[in-house]
């Protein structure tokens, strides 16, 4: 039998209280009541950091709605008509919490809505919508689009609290083991190699720094250490300098260390986007691992 506990296991480890989520320990942090006005929060939240960590320029007023919908549909060149829909579902995305502050303030008033009320009905049709166009929308990267961040207030607005809890833990635990992984490739793609001798402490305390930013809250005290110790992690990263004792002074060798580098900054810049979103990018993950997988094999062909 495995001595691996059970997903939602909740244990204090070192003075902080963590929960547990396939294969890692994740701080915890208390479900709220389950009322309209601590979804609103939850969605006003996710709503922020779904803008932050996507494409500039999207994040149309919900009052936009229709002017922005008509754009999207007479648009005919396929990578304009892209980015109307990203600023369609960004119009979507606010419409849909403007809907949703309105019945919160109905409530507040002692007017209460069925779930199957016109008004409810239309904010979780505008939250579809939203998910859906949100399939066309890029991380500030460029790299790739983060659908997922677009799918997490429709779980707020349609599932209870506890549930979208759950998600989250089980989306950090899956962030995490990509963290890990990336930072276990680069690394076993820079080990043999004496240039960069010196760099793999860097990356274990970045990836150990940026685990530890994802699983916390802004709003815990505690961030105002985390944060700080992250940022130092990825900047000394990001200062590392190779070191070229012993090695030729030659075009090949100042061609590798090139090449390394920026597999190393990739790697930060990777990691980096990760934490900060707290979900998977799957697309850049792959094509970071091909760099590293590239990169080892041309080293070892070159020392063959």
């Amino acid at each position: 039998m495995s001595d691996q506990p059970e997903n939602g296991t909740r244990r204090d480890l070192d003075g902080k209280e963590c929960i547990f989520y396939d294969n890692y320990w994740i701080r915890y942090y208390p479900v709220p009541r389950d009322t309209l006005a601590n979804r609103k929060e939850q969605i006003d939240s996710l709503t922020r950091r779904t803008f932050h960590h996507t494409e500039s320029g999207i994040n149309t007023p919900g009052e936009r709605l229709e002017v922005a919908r008509a754009a999207y549909q007479r648009e005919s060149d396929p990578a304009r008509k892209r980015v109307n829909g990203a600023m369609l579902a960004g119009a979507l995305f606010n419409r849909a919490t403007d809907i949703f502050t309105a019945i919160v303030e109905m409530e507040s008033r002692g007017v209460k809505l069925s779930p199957d009320n016109e008004l409810m009905l239309q904010c979780e049709e505008c939250f579809r919508q939203a998910l859906e166009l949100g399939k066309q929308v890029k991380h500030y990267s460029g790299e790739e689009g983060i659908d997922e961040l677009w799918g997490e207030p429709l779980k707020a607005f349609t599932q209870p609290v506890s549930k979208m809890f759950e998600s989250r833990y089980r989306k950090i635990a899956q962030t995490m083991a990509d963290i890990d992984l990336v930072t276990t490739r680069l690394i076993e793609a820079l080990k043999t190699d004496s240039l960069f001798e010196g760099v793999t402490r860097k990356l274990h305390f970045l990836a150990s720094s940026a685990k530890l930013q994802i699983e916390t809250m802004k709003t815990d005290d505690a961030f105002f250490v985390v944060w700080p110790a992250f940022i130092a992690a990825r900047e000394a990263v990001e200062a590392f300098e190779p070191n070229p004792a012993g090695a030729d002074d030659n075009v090949h060798t100042r061609q590798h260390i090139a090449e390394g580098m920026k597999l190393v900054r990739e790697g930060a810049a990777l990691i980096t986007y990760l934490s900060e979103a707290r979900v998977p990018m799957p697309k850049t993950t792959e094509e970071f691992l091909r760099q590293c997988e590239f990169f080892q094999n041309a080293q070892l062909r070159s020392t063959a």
